[in-house]
């Protein structure tokens, strides 16, 4: 007796997005067989075409999370990795994580965040070296002519994309002649910058007071709006830095310049405003002991920054001396700002500015360093200063917001990574995105690598934020199949203390990044 024919097929769900060679290799397997095999067999195969499909589809998934331009090995980490190089990092963590302790604090596997470094740098120039001239006192000198003078700080990380000379010269010749114009053409030098500042002599101290809008870009303007900038901080500097007990003593002097007795005034004399206990809320001696609590953190933090450097550390006189400009800067920006005051991690994002400016090798530029660091620490602070604000940490300037608009990006870019971090090994974005957000990286990378990704976060001409986070989400993808094998714990390692890597691979993949969010 003939067996009846069987036909087999496959569900309908089963059949989305699968090649129609598939669907008929299925359909040869089924009708060829029917007389000659069992209705065993004919399992089998309808078993093993499910499998290759499924293994089709799988891999169709996987390939539509991930751009094809990422799926390449070298943005990939290799799985087993030294332990990162020494960063500059404080010795004690700003205040901020504290307010996301209580997530970290769950799992005593959260390593700390701060590392101290031991690694010597080289000090900067003294005063007393000769200085090559700088973009501001002669930029129309050929380039070929130029002697570079790198930072003091030797470059690291992988050598296999380093910028070559010849490449490296031929930017600096093309910044130098943007910066001998007239009148400067700020998108072209914000193109220019986003690509990496060379190391020139005082290239990348003029260009970021350009690019934080310090410098106006008619060069004709540059010596009067100098002047009165410097003149205002200087009365910044007289008002807010004035001990209390000044006032009394100069009191005192005007009492004798007037002929009365020398001597210390009497207290019926001194004005209520101006006496030690009063507790009126213009008086200069109680404002003065509230500012006392936010001057001691000042001093602390600042001794604690870059620990690592000279420059900012030790106890030569220009350390000191640059502690001293760090410390008056964060205390003027204190009194200036009731609203947000002084937040640790403010010393962080000044250091980088403080050290450019201060390197320059226009000698009119390093004496007002402090007063120029000061009004681009003021603009700098303008586009992220809501992410320093407790009050407004839940709201859509907050931090948390902003958080989670780089979580989103991930998924963007990377499904497959963001369900792997946040769903399967439940690793909260703040863990570690809260300190690459609030200090703009400054404690995830070497000191001479900060500076460089500070030359394309400055270059957005809508401000840092929306580089950053395409930054920060490049180096989440550059790790991600380090991050794909592991757990809680491997992940919240690695990301608290980011491995070393090639910077311009993660610029050029966090640029990759706007182009296909745009396209």
């Amino acid at each position: 007796m003939r067996a009846k024919k069987r036909t087999t097929s496959l569900p309908a769900a089963r059949m989305d997005h699968v090649p129609d060679s598939y669907t008929h290799i299925c359909q040869t397997h089924t009708h060829t067989h029917t007389h000659t095999h069992t209705h065993t067999h004919n399992i089998n195969t309808f078993t093993l075409c499910i499998q290759t499909l499924a293994k089709i589809r799988s891999n169709n998934m996987v390939n539509k999370r991930v751009p094809e331009w990422l799926n390449s090995s070298m943005w990939s980490s290799p799985a087993t990795g030294s332990s990162p190089p020494p960063k500059s990092r404080s010795q004690s963590s700003p205040s901020h994580e504290d307010r996301i302790a209580n997530h970290t604090s769950k799992s005593s596997t959260v390593t700390s965040v701060n590392a101290s470094v031991n690694e010597t740098r080289e000090s900067p120039p003294s005063p007393g070296v000769t200085r090559t001239k700088s973009p501001s006192e002669s930029v129309t000198e050929a380039p070929a002519t130029i002697t570079e003078v790198r930072d003091p700080l030797a470059r690291s990380g992988s050598s296999d994309n380093e910028i070559s000379p010849r490449e490296d010269a031929s930017r600096q010749a093309q910044l130098l002649e943007e910066l001998s114009r007239k009148t400067i053409n700020l998108g072209e030098l914000q193109r220019l910058a986003s690509l990496g500042i060379p190391d020139g002599p005082g290239i990348r101290s003029t260009v970021w007071k350009l690019l934080l809008a310090y410098l106006p870009r008619d060069k004709g303007l540059w010596p009067s709006e100098l002047a009165k900038k410097r003149a205002q901080y200087k009365s910044f500097k007289e008002d807010l830095l004035k001990n209390p007990s000044e006032i009394t003593r100069k009191m005192e002097e005007s009492t004798s310049k007037n002929g009365e007795d020398k001597g210390l005034l009497s207290r019926s004399e001194i004005p209520e405003g101006e006496h030690p206990l009063s507790l009126g809320e213009t008086s200069v001696w109680n404002q003065f002991f509230q500012d006392t609590e936010i001057i001691e953190q000042i001093d602390r933090d600042v001794k604690r920054t870059h620990p690592d450097m000279h420059f900012f550390s030790g106890d030569s006189a220009s350390a000191k001396a640059n502690q001293e400009a760090l410390k008056n800067i964060l205390i003027i920006y204190a009194k200036l700002n009731p609203g947000i005051r002084y937040v640790q991690g403010m010393n962080e994002l000044l250091a980088p500015l403080f050290y450019v400016f201060k390197n320059d090798p226009n000698e009119d530029f390093v004496v007002n360093a402090e007063a120029d660091t000061f009004f681009c620490f003021v603009e700098l602070l303008s586009g992220c200063r809501d992410n320093f604000c407790k009050q407004l940490d839940n709201s859509v300037v907050g931090i948390r917001s902003t958080i989670s608009r780089l979580s989103q990006l991930l998924k963007h870019h990377d499904e497959e990574l963001w369900r792997h971090l946040e769903l399967t090994t439940k690793v909260n974005p703040q863990f570690y995105a809260f300190r690459w957000i609030t200090l703009l990286l400054t404690q995830e990378f070497n000191f001479a690598d900060i500076l460089h990704i500070w030359d394309t976060l400055l270059s957005d001409p809508e401000g840092p934020q929306e580089t950053l986070l395409r930054v920060c989400c490049a180096m989440l993808i550059l790790v991600r199949r380090r991050l794909l094998a592991g757990d809680f714990t491997a992940n919240l390692k690695l990301l608290q203390s980011y491995p070393s890597t090639n910077i311009g691979h993660l610029l050029y993949v966090a640029n990759k990044l706007r182009s296909h969010s745009t396209s």
